[in-house]
């Protein structure tokens, strides 16, 4: 019988068992032993492994202090050396995943057979490939026994230091990157088969996923425009001057919002863009490119609408997965209803 392999398991605050988001800044720490979901981990390892430590970091430091970070995620590992190091999963959480990625990467630059697992619109897959492997998983952490029996198979695997087969084998997310094998059948009785089987409602797997985009359906139109009160949304990246909020210009978890109610305009003074998709000088210039308050306050005085949201929303839009940008969309939605809100302009970029 194999020796038990020897498994670090990193986890955020939350599932570390130290607090939410009031200890999202709680900065690199190691404990002996299996804590918070690590005791998942050690019930799905069974004697095929030991969670010999658990390193745990706030998901915002992880983040926001990135180099920080890093630096002591690197000093734990290499002091511990274990066989495998297992993160998360992260589930649909984008600050969690991202800081799984990270830990991964650093442990596979150290030669640490590493591996995570997520929802395959988390933010952090993007930021992953192709160089962690990643098992899918469900959204939330319902989904948490199933989701830690799939990641232990694979890191057994790899910690044992077996070669994984095709991703749509062995059900890891795909790296995009491909190996040459031969598959024993030529490409038109496989084309055939797959056809055979969709014709008869038998499951198969294509060799090329085409991803069907969602159909929105629009808006109807406001009815009495002198009556309305309009919010402004931007995925422009607009920030306050020096952005204090510390908003990211690109694949953001999270949306601010600004009360507007004494402002007639956006002035490049106050306010700026934080956008890696496109060069931010004119907008610096003037804000209101990305969000016109101005026009809107023109339209209110002439009698165009009724009213202007006290309220305006920003994030960058750029490189945001579908999924996190539904559930941001979601709640900014449910604000402007709350409000009775009439209607809102969205102004991307």
């Amino acid at each position: 019988m194999q020796e038990p392999l020897r498994v670090v398991h990193y986890v955020n605050q939350f599932f570390g068992g130290i607090g939410g988001e009031e200890a999202a800044n709680t900065e690199v720490s190691v404990v002996e032993g299996a804590v918070g979901s690590g005791r998942a981990l050690q019930q799905a390892l069974g004697d095929q492994g030991t969670v010999v430590n658990t390193i745990i970091c706030g998901d915002n430091y992880a983040n926001d202090r990135f180099e920080e970070a890093q630096a002591a995620l690197e000093t734990e590992l290499r002091a511990l050396q274990p066989d495998v190091l297992i993160a998360g999963p992260a589930f649909g959480s984008g600050r969690y995943g991202a800081s799984c990625t990270q830990v991964c990467k650093i442990a596979g630059e150290m030669g640490i057979a590493a591996l995570t697992g997520m929802h395959p619109d988390n933010p952090g897959v993007t930021s992953a490939l192709p160089d962690v492997y990643m098992v899918p998983t469900g959204e939330t952490s319902a989904d948490m026994q199933q989701a830690m029996a799939e990641m232990t198979r694979l890191a057994v695997k790899l910690g044992r230091g077996e070669a994984l087969g095709p991703a749509e084998h062995e059900g890891y997310l795909p790296r995009g990157i491909r190996k040459i094998y031969d598959r024993q059948e030529v490409g038109y009785k496989r084309a055939l088969s797959m056809l055979v089987s969709k014709l008869k409602g038998e499951p198969f797997v294509t060799e090329v996923p085409i991803h069907e985009p969602e159909r929105v359906v629009p808006a109807m139109p406001i009815a009495d425009l002198p009556e309305a009160k309009i919010a402004i949304v931007t995925t422009g990246g607009l920030v306050r001057k020096g952005n204090p909020d510390r908003q990211v210009a690109a694949n953001a978890t999270r949306y601010y919002r600004h009360s507007v109610a004494e402002l007639r305009s956006l002035s490049g003074s106050d306010w700026e863009a934080y956008h890696a998709g496109y060069f931010n000088h004119i907008v610096n210039a003037n804000p209101n490119y990305i969000l016109p308050l101005n026009f809107l306050r023109d339209l209110q005085d002439a009698g165009v609408i009724d009213d202007v949201f006290e309220w305006i929303y920003a994030l960058p839009g750029v490189s945001t997965p579908v999924a996190i940008s539904q559930k941001m969309g979601q709640t900014i939605a449910k604000d402007l209803q709350d409000a009775q809100v009439t209607g809102c302009l969205l102004v991307s970029t």
